[in-house]
């Protein structure tokens, strides 16, 4: 429940420096009458311009800041003093109590909570954040406060607006503007997980480029890891292959077949040595033995006197000297063949020693490799032992960069910001369509209390005609099955039909929301309503005052009223300033 407590006001319009006090907690109807002492008194004319609308006003602006009327707020200041203007409301909601305090020249703003001070902005008078705040604690807008809580004769009515501020005004009424604002709140929200969204698609990108990249280096690492396995395993097989090899040599014999190789290719060159000499004696004796029988040949044709060359006969003389010469060259022929007879025969004896020749196979070429087996194969043994430790020189690198540089790719928050999203623009929708079943269910649940009530307060004020607002928001006025205008009613019908409606608009935002303790009817019974109008109007008021426990304040020009209410509140204007008292009666 919003319950207004009390009002102070000073140097607010046509209030003084003397602050002026209104208590709120009555639970009556109070007739608010003017006396402008200034203008004659008890005169007809001098009820007018005494302040009495200037406690709404003031009630507004300390509310709300704003006046209820179009005035500027510095007009707000009394034009005597000109300055010190300080307007005070203290309210409670539930349990809390709230009091603000608004002033201009100086300007100034404070709030408070249970006593403690939410702010005090004294330079700037006005703080935005701090009305925001104050109207949330309300849960209302300047303008429902004029429609719900300070009716004003002089201010636009209802019916009077562009039917987009009527529609405004239901809206808020029904709770719609609090899906709108709830709406709103979920753009935001979208907005936001959007851009959480877009942050999160930019970060997968970005991971998955680098993933990408450190792919790439990973992929080469393997190839060139691959390169060197196949590498080592080829060493290890053909170091393998070559120890398993040289195990199957028996050193031992290998050494003796070395040994007897030498011995075969010492005799090898010893024959071939001899066989070439033989042969050349050979030939050397064939060729001598061959001169040796033409010698013979010669001498026999020499002893029968023949000439050994032509066959002539020869003399002695020459005969002779020429069979001497041939003696001697046979004797030397015959030496020489026999010396050639000789190493014939020592040659074939000497390849005859030798004999028949083997060679020897040997694993080593040589016997120096023979010789050094066992290092060789201590050797290649290392060199195995060595290469099977080699360690890998990429597997750390790509371990590392699988384990360390590569990051987990998880579209998890991203599935659950795409569901967040999905799920936030189906709400914004039922808030916002106007198809949607949610709008359409406040709507008709709540326009159906509210045309039911409009219809019993005009029945209450004796208005016969049917008011009644639309599933659009719009609103019909028929009489007898005729549509009207609200400039086709006359005055009294109008304020009966704005009195109805802003009962009607109270009951609606008191079921909805807070109730509220304090009504004010500001000259809308005195214009233009008849006796029985009237009459209808205060029994009204005075059912809603009793039965609801509410404090109404009916500002009128009818001193008649008096008898009809309980309470009376006296606005008095003398020397130019006005004063405020609660009477039983009024002189």
């Amino acid at each position: 429940m919003i319950k207004l407590k009390t009002l102070t006001v000073k140097n607010f319009m046509s209030v003084g420096n003397v602050t002026q006090a209104i208590n709120f907690e009555g639970h009556d109807l109070t007739l608010v009458l003017g006396q402008n002492i200034d203008l004659g008194g008890d005169d007809a004319g001098s009820r007018n311009g005494t302040g009495k609308t200037t406690i709404l006003n003031a009630l507004s602006f300390a509310l709300f800041g704003d006046a209820l009327t179009n005035i500027k707020r510095d007009n707000l200041v009394n034009k005597t003093n000109e300055r010190g203007m300080l307007v005070s409301c203290e309210f409670q909601i539930d349990s809390k109590t709230y009091k603000i305090e608004r002033g201009r020249k100086p300007a100034l703003i404070k709030f408070y909570v249970d006593g403690v001070a939410e702010t005090d902005d004294e330079a700037q008078g006005d703080s935005r954040e701090t009305q925001k705040d104050i109207t949330k604690i309300l849960g209302m807008s300047h303008i429902m406060f004029q429609n719900i809580v300070a009716l004003h004769t002089y201010a636009p009515p209802f019916f009077g607006l562009k039917a987009s501020e009527q529609k405004d005004i239901i809206e808020q009424l029904l709770g719609i503007t609090v899906l709108s604002e709830k709406a709103e709140v979920l753009k935001e929200e979208i907005k936001e997980t959007k851009e959480v969204i877009k942050e999160e698609e930019i970060r997968l990108n970005e991971v998955e480029r680098n993933n990408e990249k450190i792919q790439s280096s990973i992929d080469t690492l393997e190839l060139r890891q691959s390169a060197w396995k196949t590498q080592q395993n080829n060493d290890i097989e053909k170091l393998t292959l070559s120890l398993e090899e040289l195990m199957k040599v028996d050193i031992k014999t290998e050494i003796d077949r070395h040994k007897r190789l030498e011995s075969f290719r010492e005799n090898y060159e010893k024959k071939r040595t001899w066989e070439r000499e033989l042969a050349t004696v050979q030939t050397a004796i064939k060729q001598s033995t061959k001169q040796l029988t033409d010698i013979l040949n010669s001498i026999e044709k020499t002893e029968n006197k023949a000439c050994p060359t032509c066959g002539g006969a020869m003399e002695d003389d020459k005969h002779q000297t020429m069979l001497t010469k041939m003696q001697d060259d046979k004797k030397e022929f015959e030496t020489y063949v026999e010396e050639l007879v000789k190493q014939e025969l020592d040659l074939t004896n000497k390849i005859k020693t030798i004999g028949d020749l083997e060679q020897p196979d040997t694993y080593y070429d040589t016997a120096q490799e023979a010789y050094k087996h066992e290092n060789t194969v201590e050797y290649l043994g290392e060199q195995l032992e060595s290469k099977s430790k080699e360690i890998d020189p990429y597997a750390e690198q790509i371990d590392e960069l699988r384990t360390k540089a590569v990051q987990e790719l998880s579209y998890n928050k991203m599935n659950n910001l795409r569901k967040l999203q999905d799920h936030q623009e189906f709400l914004y929708k039922l808030l916002t369509s106007k198809d949607s079943f949610v709008r359409k269910k406040v709507i008709d649940q709540n326009l159906t209390y509210l045309n039911s009530r409009l219809a019993f307060y005009l029945e209450q004020t004796g208005l016969p005609h049917e008011v009644k607002f639309q599933s659009d928001l719009s609103v019909e006025i028929t009489e007898l099955g005729r549509d009207l205008d609200f400039d086709n009613l006359s005055r009294g019908e109008r304020n009966r039909l704005i009195l109805s409606l802003c009962w009607a608009f109270r009951d609606v935002w008191e079921m909805l929301y807070h109730n509220i303790n304090v009504m004010f009817i500001d000259e809308l019974v005195d214009s233009g309503m008849d006796t029985a109008g009237v009459e209808n109007a205060i029994a009204i008021l005075k059912q809603i005052a009793r039965e609801r426990h509410k404090n109404i304040y009916l500002i009128s020009h009818r001193d008649e009223l008096q008898g009809r209410v309980n309470n009376v509140l006296k606005v008095t204007k003398e020397n130019g300033f006005t004063s405020y008292a609660f009477t039983d009666t009024i002189d």
